[in-house]
């Protein structure tokens, strides 16, 4: 009988393997982008990633007479047991991510060994995959396979769907989708409308982030998202850390232009953020910053041209989020940032995501400016 065993991810050289497993697992599928390995490091450090900060983890190297046949991270966000449970999370939910396996046996055995610790560690219900926070690659791909990920968007193999619902007990709790517009084309005549009396309302300022103070506007940005979130589905607030932490790992590849705050009788009430896709230049690296993708990657980034623009997030305070200004603020930061897209970036492509499938509000925008959806990820829940 086979049998697996499991390595707890303890040192350097352990996560350096744990890594280097989903460039060996993953590396064959021309669609999947390498992300650079000192991020893919980072990412599992305790002391680099804030992530640990408030969450219990164990890492695990699946191995087949002593050969890495796969990896799993279950953890436990403790910022996450203290939300509502109507909003997902709540007390006993805990997570596992990071999955990669040679074959459906070792996914099983890897699933198995993530849940017996977590109900070790007291939790009654898992929601996976999340990897590791829900801010970072939640859900399995399940549609969209056919092309590569955006930036910070996780590409996971069509079969790890059916090893997650075979190994028994896994249910979809949640799809998140992402919205492709085709930017060239101008927006219906409707939303024009609402966009030239937005521009109308003396009201009403939408401006550029100003990133000579990144940190002060960074702060703003994560404050207006804290707040406009915070009663959706999955929802974990930022910490100090983790705020510091997205502004120095964001700041590379924020271009004012492509950044909108909307301004409300002087307050800043929404906000925009639109990434150039940095996967495009990124999939020719290989994961590897040298000898030459070092200079290659500070080239790309010191004039961008890209396809692709990714909006990873907007929000809207909540107050503001029932009425009638809240789309229109949303339609004028979107279309000013489509014609900065095009004119300086020369961008054909828009994608929006993820979006909660039933978030109404966000799935009606993306409708309204003729976006189809083409990719879909599942989070699936059990319980233990």
């Amino acid at each position: 009988m086979r049998k697996i065993e499991f390595t707890p991810v303890a040192s350097k050289r352990d996560r350096r393997e744990f890594v280097d497993l989903s460039y060996r697992l993953n590396g064959s599928d021309p669609n999947w982008v390498a992300p650079l390995r000192m991020e893919a490091i980072e990412l599992v450090t305790p002391g680099k990633n804030p992530f640990f900060e408030h969450a219990t983890v164990q890492q695990v190297i699946a191995r087949d007479g002593g050969r890495a046949v796969g990896r799993i991270s279950a953890h436990i966000d403790h910022l996450a047991l203290a939300q509502p449970p109507e909003q997902g999370m709540g007390p006993g939910t805990g997570n596992w991510g990071l999955l990669d396996a040679e074959d459906e046996d070792v996914a099983h055995a890897l699933i198995r060994h993530a849940e017996d610790w977590l109900r070790d560690q007291g939790m009654t219900r898992v929601l996976a995959p999340l990897s590791m926070s829900v801010w970072e690659e939640p859900g399995q791909l399940v549609r969209g396979h056919d092309h590569p990920p955006t930036v910070m968007m996780g590409h996971q193999p069509a079969r790890y769907a059916q090893w997650i619902e075979s190994s028994g007990g896994y249910s979809p709790t949640k799809r998140l989708l992402t919205y492709e517009i085709d930017i060239t084309n101008d927006f219906p005549p409707l939303i024009q409308r609402i966009v030239a009396a937005g521009e109308k309302n003396t009201r009403i300022r939408i401006r550029k982030v100003d990133k000579s103070r990144f940190d002060e506007e960074a702060r703003l940005i994560l404050e207006i998202l804290n707040d406009a979130w915070s009663d959706n589905w999955g929802f974990v607030p930022f910490t100090e850390a983790e705020i510091a932490y997205a502004g120095k790992k964001f700041r590379p590849i924020v271009f004012e232009d492509l950044i909108m705050i909307a301004e409300y009788d002087g307050e800043p009430v929404a906000f925009m953020m639109t990434l150039p896709d940095l996967n495009e230049a990124l999939a020719p690296l290989k994961g590897r910053l040298f000898p030459f993708g070092w200079a290659k990657l500070l080239l790309w980034l010191r004039k961008p041209r890209m396809r692709t623009m990714r909006v990873p997030l907007m929000g809207v305070r909540k107050r503001l989020q029932a009425s009638r200004t809240a789309s229109q603020l949303a339609f004028m930061m979107i279309e000013t940032i489509r014609h900065e897209a095009i004119r300086r970036y020369g961008a054909t492509r828009g994608e929006f995501g993820w979006i909660l499938e039933d978030n109404q509000g966000m799935v009606a925008i993306a409708d309204a400016i003729n976006g189809h959806e083409n990719r879909a990820y599942v989070i699936y829940e059990k319980a233990l």
